[in-house]
């Protein structure tokens, strides 16, 4: 499982050029099972996003076809989380 930060660059201002591209490709992660959870970094700081079912190199490959990655709107960082403990909300994350 992996944590995917966006943090806005010195490029931010350049957002709305790319917006509808990133949107697209945040929507093509949800709908190929990839990303769990997207949602903004408050307050204003950029994107986050939780991931599972590809290797690192791949989903670092997906990142790196991000609009917003690509054009340099946003910093992307990869990490791997492996869950120990879970609160019984999220158990099924345990699973994947």
């Amino acid at each position: 499982m992996y944590i995917v930060l966006l943090r806005f660059t010195e490029q931010k201002h350049r957002a709305g050029e790319w917006m509808a591209a990133h949107q697209a490709w945040i929507q093509q992660g949800l709908d190929d099972g990839v990303f769990l959870l997207v949602g903004s970094l408050q307050p204003n700081q950029g994107g986050g996003i939780l991931a599972h079912g590809e290797s690192r190199a791949a989903l670092q490959a997906r990142v790196d076809r991000d609009p917003f990655v690509a054009e340099g709107v946003v910093a992307a960082e990869v990490l791997e989380i492996s869950p120990s403990r879970l609160d019984d909300r999220v158990k099924f994350l345990g699973n994947l």
